[in-house]
């Protein structure tokens, strides 16, 4: 090591610099090399579109809309049933046998109104044709009045809901315009509810059976006021067959008012 080199590290260790950093001097006033880039992470794919979801068969938003035009366009009973036939805008009428329309005669001037086709009227076609329909036609004939001479049966309901169970509102809804038309058609002098779905769907209100039974009331039909009384559906007096005195006390109002406005009954003796 020369003379210089000594005196120069002598220097050093004097003015502090003890330690050795590196073998390479560097020049710390130099401008600093730029920091290389961070490593970046490869983008992440774009997410998956999600799978489209099945969709239900869109529901007829206009099926009350096609039931109020397809039953005015109704001039009479046959034509009403033609256009019933041909409405689609009911499920109920996918998953049933037959469109039960009516049964009876009009111009006996009295019309009955029940709820719904159960097994056998789906079946056969015809309103109350099974047991309640024979305790029906009983309860008819004990006030002078047979289904083929003087007495009309339609339902609110025009197919056969599956398992028996209540039919919707939307159900309802759909079938009612053909119910109103039948009853302008039919036109008659007094009406007959049987049950309560057929009163909730006919007069409205939310009051039960037991409550409504036996008062009268009025529908309009054209520009006149129909009397229109509820009372118990002959299914219901099957399973409660000690409500079937305040069955009967509604059927005496009946033929009472029958008598009074003029409707004919069948002779005693055809009841037999």
């Amino acid at each position: 090591m020369g003379e210089d080199t000594l005196s120069t590290l002598n220097w050093l260790v004097e003015a502090g610099a003890g330690d050795a950093i590196g073998e390479v001097p560097v020049n710390r006033l130099a401008a600093a090399p730029p920091a290389p880039a961070p490593m970046q992470r490869p983008a992440a794919p774009p997410p998956r579109p999600a799978a489209a979801r099945p969709t239900a068969m869109p529901l007829d938003s206009d099926a009350i809309g096609s039931a109020q035009s397809a039953a005015a366009s109704a001039t009479n009973l046959i034509e009403l049933r033609a256009a019933l036939e041909a409405y689609d805008g009911c499920a109920l009428k996918r998953t049933a046998t037959n469109t039960v329309f009516a049964d009876g005669t009009p111009a006996g001037g009295i019309l009955f109104i029940g709820e719904a086709p159960g097994r056998d009227e789906d079946r056969i076609g015809k309103p109350f044709v099974g047991r309640a329909g024979q305790l029906l036609d009983k309860m008819l004939l004990s006030i002078g009045l047979d289904r083929n001479v003087n007495a009309y049966i339609t339902n609110v309901i025009n197919w056969r809901p599956p398992d028996n169970r209540d039919p919707s509102p939307e159900e309802a809804a759909q079938c009612l315009p053909f119910l109103r038309r039948h009853i302008e058609l039919a036109d008659p002098a007094l009406i007959v509810l049987l049950g309560a779905v057929a009163a909730r769907h006919v007069v409205g209100g939310s009051e039960g059976i037991m409550k409504l039974r036996g008062r009268w009331m009025e529908y309009r039909v054209g520009d006149r006021m129909v009397p229109l009384m509820p009372t118990l559906h002959p299914a219901y007096l099957l399973r409660q067959p000690a409500h079937k005195k305040l069955a009967w006390r509604d059927l005496q109002a009946i033929r009472d008012r029958m008598e009074t406005i003029g409707l004919p009954r069948v002779p005693m003796q055809a009841n037999t």
